[in-house]
């Protein structure tokens, strides 16, 4: 299945270099509609008016973290669908089965390359 470039992806990061590294990664792959939110409370208000086709979202994030942006998302019935990958500088085991619990549909543990994002982008929207 051929991976839809012109959809829209949230990039959600408290941290501004980050948001500029991952939306030229996906640049590189080929994205053309890249939104960018700086925390989970901003991620959540731009989800629940306009339409996503996948979240990659940083999991430490003040006020809301990534992993509360993840409950809220499948807490919600319009956008409980939604693809969503973790991105975090921490592999703790116990983090990674919480976001799989909370489902998370990817994890990919910081610093990683444009082939890790692409690899993990194409394994998430290949299950949709």
């Amino acid at each position: 299945m051929a991976v839809d470039l012109s959809m829209q992806v949230l990039v959600v990061d408290d941290y501004q270099t980050m948001i500029r590294i991952i939306r030229n990664l996906l640049t590189q792959i080929g994205f053309k509609n890249i939104d960018e939110a700086k925390d989970g409370r901003q991620a959540l208000e731009k989800m629940q008016g306009g339409r996503y086709g996948l979240v990659i979202s940083d999991w430490n994030m003040e006020p809301m973290t990534g992993f509360e942006l993840l409950q809220q998302v499948r807490a919600t019935e319009a956008l409980k669908a939604t693809p969503f990958i973790m991105i975090t500088a921490e592999s703790k085991t116990e983090n990674v089965i919480a976001a799989k619990k909370a489902g998370v549909n990817n994890y990919i543990v910081k610093p990683f390359n444009a082939e890790t994002l692409k690899g993990k982008i194409k394994a998430v929207l290949a299950d949709f």
